[in-house]
């Protein structure tokens, strides 16, 4: 009497699978099934994935208050890099023009130096939780919202 292949579904579940853990794959290289473990699969996926942060890169240096300094005007992710001269009394930065931004678009700011009163100017876009000072070595990054036409203060 021949025996049942095993199924899947007849199998109990593992709640917190471990890395040694082995699961089934067809091997189309050898035509037939074979076992893998996790950690042999995360491998494989990590190696097929590369993570980028693909914001263009904006420098800016202001050396006198109150300064401006305008996000270039696109739908392209921005990272701007403030170093002032030395710790300012205002500023203001200009996000894109809302008709050029798009959903998810983001603007990372970093600065080196202390600005007492920030102003974050939405350009036609509403601006929420946006920072009114930053710290020496602060930092704040904002997200477009296509729907609502806002930005919003994500980290």
């Amino acid at each position: 009497m021949a025996s049942s292949p095993i199924r899947i579904i007849d199998l109990s579940s593992a709640d917190s699978p471990a890395a040694g853990d082995q699961v089934p794959i067809y091997s189309s290289a050898n035509g037939d099934a074979r076992r893998a473990s996790l950690t042999a699969l995360k491998a494989f996926f990590n190696a097929g994935v590369s993570a980028s942060d693909d914001k263009a890169t904006q420098y800016s240096a202001p050396s006198a208050s109150p300064f401006t300094v305008a996000v270039t005007d696109s739908s392209a992710s921005a990272w701007l890099v403030l170093t002032p001269t030395g710790t300012l009394a205002a500023g203001t930065i200009t996000l894109p023009a809302v008709a050029n931004c798009v959903d998810r678009q983001e603007i990372l700011v970093n600065c080196t130096q202390v600005v007492t009163a920030l102003t974050v100017a939405g350009n036609g876009a509403t601006v929420t939780g946006a920072p009114t000072a930053l710290a020496a070595n602060g930092f704040f990054l904002l997200r477009f919202d296509a729907v609502t036409d806002t930005w919003y203060r994500v980290g």
